[in-house]
């Protein structure tokens, strides 16, 4: 739209005599526009954003006289999608631009009615509550740490219990819920969840799960526990377990100094005996212990003990006979090969069923890390055909042990070439005799030695036994 400043100088000069085209070339408009504004009514008021809402100026709005029967439109059907009110548009000669509908639609469109809140208050033994949540800690010599945590709280007593996290994957979530239950003495009837992103892989459109995370599901089914979960695009679902996360922050992590990450769990857990046996809750006017202990003869017992609760994961065995998980690589036997199985995750260790076949390991850590049974290696190299595929099996087991084994058979490989076949046979019944960290150690220290042969590793490994066998001499007198 052309500025009112602009429209009322047109006019201005048009009355004082000057030709169009002169207006034209000194306002910097066309002489159509020149003609148009001349016929318009006189300008009284300089206000764009007055005179654009009233649409007295300027060209004829193409959507405005579409109003009326959008309006008596949208009182029909309410609930009509804008695509299907601008087809039906274009229909009765609408030949305007959808934004400019898109926005009157926007306008007139009648709002729905809010809904109410839902809080989940609850019975004794009735509902729990979940959530993950992050804050941002600094600590008292200036670092700075995100920390992840899982709170939990029994609607009745409002008993709550808060664990830091790692992650907040499903291990986290099913583990800390496991404690989290045996802290409270028993299962409620039904667990409410906030944030289903780790447990609900899917939603159809009316806010139903349709397909669940498979790890969550089994632990649902072993415990006995009833989900309910807010759907993440329905806001006045949440509020009850929004606030403990919220509640959990501002009374404890935004209110509290923390020394290091150490002095923070201290005082979590004193902050918790605080909160659920000494100080009456704000909601009840009772201290949690008290409503507790009714609670608790309304809840269930926990079928299994934290310390021995473990998780299933779906797996299939590779094609190397390993089971890849979190980044880690575990053994299975060569028979397995390419089935599909399960992985039973503890706290500690790690136990694969493929068919008829298993395998337990000790747990690792991090990643890129191997646990290879000797067994395993064993049973690998033997239903390989031909002493070719043997030979290079048993050195791809000797260069799993790390960066020191593979600089030092690329040292035999080419300082050796022609006997290089027989130190890996000789290398690999070491490794089956003595285990990955002896044959660690002993190739290290020939590496740094400069010694380039299984005799030398030999020796280094008769060296360790013998050092092995002194300190337990020693340790026994």
């Amino acid at each position: 739209m052309i500025e009112m400043a602009k429209r009322h100088e047109v006019q201005i000069l048009r009355r004082a005599g000057h030709s169009q085209s002169e207006i034209a070339a000194r306002v910097g408009i066309s002489e159509r526009s020149v003609r148009r504004i001349e016929a318009e009514d006189p300008v009284r008021d300089l206000d764009d954003a007055a005179a654009r809402t009233g649409r007295k100026v300027g060209r004829p709005s193409k959507v405005e006289r579409f109003r009326k029967w959008a309006t008596e439109l949208l009182e029909a059907e309410p609930r009509l999608p804008t695509l299907e009110v601008l087809h039906r548009a274009r229909q009765e000669g609408y030949t305007g631009g959808k934004s400019a509908l898109y926005a009157m639609v926007a306008e007139i469109r009648p709002p729905p009615p809010p809904e109410p809140v839902v809080r989940f208050e609850g019975l004794a033994g009735e509902f729990s509550q979940h959530d993950f949540g992050q804050v941002d800690v600094r600590f008292l010599d200036g670092t700075k740490r995100r920390i992840k945590f899982f709170a939990s709280r029994l609607k009745y007593s409002r008993a709550v219990a808060v664990t830091i996290t790692p992650n907040e994957r499903v291990e986290a979530l099913c583990r800390s819920m496991v404690d989290h239950f045996h802290a409270f003495g028993g299962i409620p009837l039904v667990s409410v969840f906030d944030r289903p992103k780790t447990i609900a892989l899917k939603w159809s459109k009316d806010g139903k799960v349709t397909d669940w995370n498979p790890t969550f599901q089994n632990v649902v089914t072993e415990l006995g526990i009833g989900v309910e979960l807010c759907w993440p695009y329905s806001p006045q679902q949440k509020g009850a377990v929004e606030n403990l996360v919220k509640w959990v922050k501002g009374s404890f992590f935004k209110v509290r100094k923390f020394a290091d990450e150490a002095d923070l769990h201290e005082q979590l857990a004193a902050w918790l005996v605080e909160v659920n046996e000494q100080r009456p809750s704000r909601a009840t006017g009772i201290v949690p212990a008290v409503r507790l202990a009714e609670e608790r003869e309304r809840m269930r017992p926990v079928p299994v003990d934290p310390e021995d609760f473990v998780l299933r994961f779906p797996v299939q065995v590779g094609p190397t006979g390993r089971v890849k998980f979190e980044g880690n690589q575990y053994s299975m036997p060569p028979q397995s090969i390419m089935l599909p199985g399960t992985l039973f995750l503890g706290r500690a260790s790690v136990r694969i069923v493929a068919g008829r076949w298993s395998a337990e390991h000790e747990r690792l850590r991090g990643k890129g890390r191997k646990s290879i049974l000797a067994e395993h290696r064993s049973a690998m190299v033997a239903v390989i055909s031909g002493d070719r595929g043997r030979r290079y099996l048993k050195r791809e087991h000797l260069l799993e042990l790390g960066s020191d084994a593979v600089e030092y058979l690329t040292e035999i490989r080419h300082r050796r070439p022609h006997l290089w076949g027989s130190d890996v046979d000789k290398l690999h019944e070491l490794l089956e005799l003595h285990g990955d960290d002896a044959m660690r150690a002993a190739i290290s220290t020939a590496l740094a030695a400069k010694t380039y042969g299984a005799e030398y590793v030999a020796h280094q490994l008769g060296q360790l036994d013998l050092l092995q066998h002194m300190v337990f001499t020693q340790v026994r007198q």
